[in-house]
This record gives structure tokens, C-alpha cells and sequence, in this order.
């Protein structure tokens, strides 16, 4: 095994944790030889002389043969990430958002300029779900990959539902819990999970789809009545990111919505901070991966396991490819939900029928089905005031 010596990006909760897990084991044969922050006044729990504020000092070192970036800007990581790449440097990141924006552009790099990039732990956490699609169903027949892909949102999903919390106290609990950041808009508005879907759909069909195309639909417009609906029929309430092929149409089709699922489903008893991805297949039906996706040691769980594969040469290969392009979102209807404090009239001309209809005090639903077209209309999926939430 060759001996990986690390230059790090970010000393946050993770990078202390893989600094911590590697020196208390040598047996990894792996050392982190500088760490490169951004302020160098605040006080850490690591020798100062490891710190530098110039990303060169580690970009530019001879002896460094791995750069692990953990920081939160992604145009600052793709710099770091391109230049660790040109100067001979595996990569190893967290980063969803700088993958899923320059996936093929990183990939050919990491050919180009003989090195790995690896970032498992930009998916679901402790969940090899990346791993698993590289190697385990790399010559399979995939029809899709859905799941619950975000550790935040689901853990406010579950106190509204098992607590009847308010929205807002159960992200509160998230943050006070360190599930969620003092910014949660990348996770509670889907961002953050249309990036992971657009990483995974490249590794389990071999095409790409920008997240920007993925209809998406954050969490923060579901109200608790919509709970009280969930119960009353025997259904969970859970973001749901699904990317699948439809071979009759030549389309991919790939959402992070609200979803209700029966609670007779497995997805249904992913609960507070775990993920839960289901991977269907045409020889091996379905597979179920099932682990936490935040917080601290799930992330640096997927980090190590990437930093030990270096020491294997390991990368990732991507090997299906789509003989012609697809189509993305366009064809086919979905049954769905949507909830308001205030009139729906302005809305049920998008609905082709309407199945049930209720208008309360303060509250309506209409349920009934709609066209991709129709859904992935702007003024309409980011409607603030609109509780949107297919079924399965």
C-alpha cells in the first residue's frame, strides 16, 4: 500500500473528525500533512504548525499526493479540485454541489491527468450508494433509483409527523442537533438533493442531468394539516428523490418531491437523520441501502472508506453509457396533493380531473392528476403558499 499523505481543505466538525480518526490510526497508513483554513486567529484542536491560509502551500507540495476538500464554497472548491488534479493530486470531496455542476468536466480531468477522484461521501452520508452502483450493478439493467437522500429534511419530516411539531421547531431541533445548518436553505428548498440526484443518475443509467432540470420541491410550504391528511389514509410524508429511464418514451425522469408513502412501504420507516435508497432492476428486482446521511460521523464514515481505496488505486470508471440522448421530464401524469390556507380556484385548471376536493375552515385540498408539463412550471411548484406532495 502506498502511503497517502493529505493536504486538507476545511477544518470544520469533518475535517477534525478524519484528522482525529487518522492519527489515533496509523494502521491507514495515512497522515494529514497540512491543513489550509480561512481564519487563522480561531483556535483548533490540532498543532498550529499544520495550518496555512494559502491554498498553494498544499496545492503546490510535492510530497502531498492527496487533497481532501471539505469546504463550503463550491466555486472556490472547483479551483482547488482542477489544480489538485493538474499537479498530479487525488481528490477526495464532499462537495455535491461542485460535482454535480462539473461532473463529466472532473472526471475527464481525473483521466487526463492519471489521478482519482472520489467522493462517496458526497451522497447520503454512511450510505455506499455510489460505490454500489459503480460496482455491484455496473453491468445491470437499472430502471431507477429513489429514496429519501437528504439526512435534514427528513429529520423535520419526522418530528411534523411523530411530534406534530410546527415546521419551524423541527428546524430548530435539526440545527440545535447539528442536522441542519444556520442556512438550511440548500436542504429544506431541495437543492441539496437534486445535486445528489443528478450525481447518481450519471453513475446508475451513464447520461447526466443538471439539477436545474430536476423538478424540485423543498419542504417548507407543507402545513400540519397535511399531516393530519397523511394519517387519517395511512400514508408518511417524505422528500423523495427518484431518477428512473423510461425505455417506451426515451425519457428520464428525475424528481425531488414531497412524496406520501404507505406505511406499509420500507421507505416509510426511514426515520429523523437516516437515508434510505431503493435500486430497481430488471435481474435483481429491488435493492434496499439504509443508513444515517447527517451529521458528523456518517460524512467522515464515507470520507475514510474513500481515502482507504486510494491506497488501492481505485477509481471510479463509469462504464455505461447511453448509446442516444434523452428526453428529461416531458411525458406521462402524476397523482398529487396540493393544500393551501386560501381558495385553489386558481389553480384546478392545471389538473386534467379532480379525484376529491375539500374545502375547510382555513384550510383546502384538492387531490387529482397533473402533467409533467403542468408540474414543472415555475409559478407553480414554487408556489410559497402551496402544499405540493405527490403519491407514490
Amino acid at each position: 500500500m502506498q502511503k497517502l499523505n493529505i493536504g486538507l481543505f476545511g477544518f470544520g466538525i469533518v475535517g477534525e473528525g478524519i484528522y482525529k480518526v487518522l492519527e489515533e490510526k496509523p494502521q491507514l497508513n495515512a497522515n494529514i500533512k497540512k491543513i489550509v483554513i480561512k481564519d487563522a486567529q480561531k483556535k483548533r484542536n490540532a498543532p498550529s504548525e499544520l495550518f496555512f491560509t494559502d491554498p498553494n502551500s498544499i496545492l503546490e507540495d510535492p510530497e502531498i499526493n492527496v487533497v481532501v476538500e471539505l469546504i463550503s464554497d463550491a466555486d472556490v472548491a472547483y479551483h482547488i479540485i482542477k489544480k489538485a488534479f493538474q499537479n498530479g493530486k487525488h481528490v477526495v470531496s464532499a462537495n455535491k454541489k461542485v460535482i454535480a455542476e462539473h461532473h463529466v468536466e472532473l472526471l475527464e480531468l481525473q483521466e487526463k491527468n492519471k489521478v482519482s477522484f472520489l467522493y462517496e461521501a458526497s451522497v447520503c452520508g454512511s450510505v455506499p450508494i455510489i460505490r454500489n452502483l459503480e460496482e455491484y450493478f455496473d453491468n445491470d439493467l437499472l430502471n431507477y433509483v429513489s429514496g429519501i437522500v437528504n439526512g435534514t429534511t427528513n429529520y423535520i419530516l419526522t418530528k411534523m409527523a411523530q411530534e406534530n411539531s410546527s415546521y419551524q421547531e423541527a428546524l430548530k431541533s435539526a440545527q440545535v442537533n447539528g442536522f441542519a445548518e444556520a442556512d438550511p436553505t440548500a436542504d429544506v428548498e431541495g437543492f441539496d438533493a437534486a445535486h445528489k440526484l443528478s450525481i447518481v443518475t450519471l453513475h446508475a443509467f451513464g447520461t447526466t442531468i443538471d439539477s436545474l432540470q430536476v423538478i424540485r420541491k423543498g419542504i417548507t410550504a407543507l402545513q400540519e394539516k397535511d399531516f393530519v391528511y397523511a394519517k387519517e389514509k395511512g400514508f408518511a410524508i417524505k422528500l423523495i428523490a427518484n431518477t428512473k429511464i423510461i425505455k417506451e418514451t426515451n425519457e428520464l425522469q428525475a424528481t425531488v418531491l414531497p412524496t406520501f408513502v404507505r406505511l406499509d412501504q420500507t421507505i416509510a420507516l426511514v426515520n429523523n437523520e437516516y437515508n434510505g435508497v431503493l435500486i430497481g432492476s430488471s435481474l435483481s428486482d429491488e435493492q434496499f441501502l439504509y443508513g444515517k446521511g447527517a451529521g458528523r460521523y456518517p460524512t467522515s464514515s464515507a470520507l475514510l472508506s474513500d481515502i482507504s481505496a486510494l491506497q488501492y488505486d481505485y477509481k471510479y470508471e463509469v462504464r455505461k453509457k447511453l448509446d442516444q440522448p434523452l428526453i428529461y421530464n416531458q411525458n406521462g401524469y402524476r397523482k398529487i396533493y396540493i393544500g393551501s390556507k386560501f381558495s385553489l380556484e386558481f389553480i384546478t385548471n392545471k389538473l386534467e380531473h379532480i379525484e376529491e376536493r375539500f374545502d375547510g375552515a382555513g384550510y383546502h385540498y384538492i387531490i387529482g392528476k397533473i402533467s409533467f408539463d403542468e408540474l414543472k412550471k415555475e409559478d407553480f411548484i414554487h408556489h410559497p403558499q402551496l402544499s405540493i406532495i405527490v403519491f407514490e
